[in-house]
């Protein structure tokens, strides 16, 4: 279950990727546009500030999300889609296909960037950000938590998130008939609070291990997790520094590109 309000709390921090990537989209006038893993929507009315003659759709996997997005007071031409990424289709061909921080909790992202190719419009832009941060020491704590005796049973069916090279990215959607502008950019996070990290990964990469383990090892397992965050990530004055990658591609159709 996702939690909207924790997932928020350091929402300037996870908002401005999805602004750099909406800097590098070119579309003059897209019908329609999409936002796949919308959240809580309010990046969604972004896309139709944007593009105020565009039908907007912002879709996600979370009831919860979708509860909070449909809340937000939006134009009729906006509308929210409670449905599973991955195999989400569209009335029509999509001219604008944004995705922030939510492919990385699909497998097999070659297949699922075909797919998602095969729904654009001529001309159509694909624009996606995901973390690539998965080797950062926060990721390689919870990863050894997990190998625990412990643990293992109940989490070996937790997927965790990954992102693929930024070379496959680009070579693959070539070979579809996109022209591909991809690249890296990492953040130097100053997180407010106490075990700020800790507050980071509880927003997101904690949420499907703690669903998995139940209440009582969950506490057990942050209990464990906390003085190693702590150790890693040590807390200064002016709030805790906390290095984070994210990967970005933006991909046009081109004319006569594979469908």
């Amino acid at each position: 279950m996702w939690n909207p309000a924790q997932y928020e709390r350091f929402r300037d921090e996870r908002k401005r990727p999805f602004f750099e990537l909406l800097a590098r989209v070119n579309a003059e006038a897209p019908a329609q546009v999409v936002d796949l893993g919308c959240g809580t929507g309010d990046l969604t009315l972004v896309l139709a500030e944007r593009w105020p003659q565009a039908r907007v759709t912002g879709v996600d996997s979370s009831e919860a999300m979708v509860a909070e997005a449909t809340r937000r007071a939006a134009p009729e031409r906006v509308r929210f889609e409670l449905a599973d990424l991955a195999r989400w289709t569209p009335s029509a061909p999509v001219d604008v296909l944004v995705s922030n921080a939510a492919l990385h909790w699909l497998p097999d992202h070659p297949a699922l960037l075909s797919r998602l190719v095969s729904l654009l419009a001529p001309g159509g832009v694909l624009a996606f950000q995901v973390p690539a941060n998965f080797e950062a020491p926060s990721h390689r704590r919870i990863d050894e938590l997990r190998a625990q005796p412990r643990f293992a049973a109940k989490l070996a069916p937790v997927r965790r998130g990954h992102a693929e090279p930024l070379e496959l990215y680009e070579a693959h959607l070539s070979r579809l008939g996109l022209t591909v502008d991809a690249w890296d950019t990492t953040y130097l996070h100053v997180l407010p609070g106490e075990d700020a990290v800790l507050q980071w990964l509880l927003g997101t990469t904690l949420r499907p291990v703690l669903a998995a383990l139940g209440p009582e090892e969950s506490q057990a397992f942050l209990d464990l997790l906390k003085p190693l965050l702590r150790m890693d990530y040590p807390a200064a004055e002016r709030g805790t520094p906390f290095r984070f990658t994210r990967r970005f591609v933006v991909a046009v159709r081109r004319e006569g590109g594979q469908a």
